[in-house]
């Protein structure tokens, strides 16, 4: 395990370059072997759970389904707060930040984002839920994509761009996160959910944070300030692959939906559903 591990961090160092020392003897960032061991059984948990579930009753999980969602809620809370006050008292450019250019500041982010990485491994929990309600029509392909691809992503960049420039997508999607997990952590009371009239708005809000990140890394490469162009240009792909997805998935959900009803009504003379209860009912976690 040890040579596989070596000869893997020596791979990678020739192909991407030599990793931040700054974040050396972290949690789980100094081999990739773990995360990528950790997200291929999160898949096998993905794959084979269902079917283990399959001729067994649901498990409501509703008081730890609260617990979870209040402490994702509280987690988030305090890296948007690191973070912003990082970026605010270390005097951080939106338009382009170097990874050496404000030490103290610097320091400060890559501590936030250690647990901003460490919060996806916590979210494949999301997955978990689903699973034990028998809720699989939620388990899609956009949920396990952005699942997967988030935890490994942010081990890569907790290695090689820790501080700088990374701290704008990550600030934002914590600030979404705060709204999002107390929204779910809202639903999870029975006697709530009928005032939970917004859950349409998150996704607005995450398509929102998309086009945002797109902007700022476009920042970064029309005003250069030596932060790679090269991760920014990767990330501006894959925030591209979320805009469509959670288009799609926003079309699907809500637009689809408003037309069938109108058509409903028009042909039936149905009375109009109250949204809160489909909504409620039919509910979808995004990240």
């Amino acid at each position: 395990m040890g040579t596989l591990n070596q000869n893997l961090n020596s791979h990678l160092g020739s192909w991407i370059g030599p990793k931040d020392p700054r974040v050396q003897g972290w949690l789980l960032l100094d081999d990739y072997l773990p995360t990528f061991t950790l997200t291929v059984l999160y898949l096998l948990i993905v794959w084979m759970g269902p079917k283990y579930m399959k001729d067994r009753p649901p498990v409501s999980c509703r008081g730890l389904l609260l617990i979870y969602n209040v402490g994702l809620t509280l987690l988030s809370v305090y890296m948007f707060w690191e973070l912003s006050s990082a970026a605010w008292h270390g005097s951080y450019s939106l338009y382009c930040q170097n990874t050496h250019s404000a030490p103290e500041a610097d320091t400060k982010v890559m501590k936030a984002l250690w647990w901003y990485y460490f919060s996806k491994l916590i979210e494949f929990m999301d997955t978990f839920f689903f699973i034990l309600r028998k809720n699989n029509h939620q388990i899609t392909f956009l949920h396990i994509y952005h699942h997967s691809t988030m935890f490994n992503i942010w081990w890569f960049v907790m290695n090689w761009i820790p501080c700088g420039h990374s701290f704008f997508g990550a600030t934002i999607n914590c600030f979404v996160h705060i709204i999002m997990y107390s929204y779910y952590g809202l639903s999870s009371i029975p006697a709530m959910r009928p005032y939970l009239w917004w859950k349409k708005y998150l996704t607005q809000m995450q398509l929102i944070q998309f086009f945002l990140t797109v902007s700022q890394s476009f920042c970064a490469i029309i005003w250069p300030c030596g932060f790679s162009i090269g991760w920014t240009w990767f990330q501006i792909c894959y925030m591209l692959t979320l805009i469509m997805l959670f288009t799609n998935f926003y079309f699907q959900t809500y637009k689809k939906r408003v037309v069938s009803s109108k058509e409903h009504l028009n042909g039936s003379g149905a009375t109009k559903e109250h949204a809160n209860g489909t909504e409620n009912n039919k509910k979808l976690r995004l990240d």
